[in-house]
């Protein structure tokens, strides 16, 4: 098998290290070599956090280079924009369709940009969702990064029942059923 690259982008706060522990886990799993690199830039005042995950047979480094993602699963916006750069010509973009803005925004020396996702549409596969606004639904917005995460899922190699069981088997045990529910609206889009 080929190495496969996926990148995790968001904001501190969002769920992305646990979206990368449950990518390892799956990958793992499977029997596939795998390297995971976390990066937080400022994460706890609402800075970028991203994760890298790659697996194969033989995976020699975890970082992702410009232009090799399979697969970038942001979940927000502006972090899918900053780093879309990172995946392949035929890579996938998941989107989580919510705003969040940086602290430049909210003091006023920058604007947040327009029509993110209508732009990145132009060159990239983007695939999105509101996936807060789904977690509103399930009754816990923290489950939104395992929507998001079930969308993503669909263009992976793995099925619907490993990812379940991992989830099982990664996430804290009193939230599990609510973290497949998650799983399953998103890998239902």
């Amino acid at each position: 098998m080929t190495t496969k690259s996926i990148m995790i982008v968001g904001v501190g706060g969002q769920g992305t290290l646990l979206t990368s522990r449950i990518l390892g886990g799956i990958t793992n799993e499977a029997g596939y070599d795998v390297k995971l690199s976390e990066v937080h830039g400022m994460a706890q005042r609402g800075g970028s956090v991203v994760t890298f995950v790659r697996y194969g047979d033989q995976v020699a480094e975890p970082i992702v280079e410009e232009g090799q993602a399979d697969v970038l699963i942001a979940f927000e916006r502006l972090e899918a924009l900053r780093y879309a750069h990172f995946l392949k010509k035929d890579g996938v973009l998941i989107i989580n369709d919510w705003k969040i803005e940086p602290i430049t925004v909210v003091t006023g020396t920058a604007q947040y940009p327009e029509d993110i996702i209508e732009n990145l549409g132009r060159t990239h596969k983007v695939y999105t969702i509101n996936a807060m606004e789904e977690a509103m639904k399930l009754g816990n917005p923290k489950a939104f990064n395992v929507i998001v995460l079930g969308m993503a899922a669909r263009h992976m190699d793995f099925t619907k029942e490993d990812w379940l069981k991992t989830i099982e088997q990664t996430v804290p045990p009193k939230t599990i059923e609510i973290n497949k529910q998650a799983f399953l609206v998103g890998y239902g889009r």
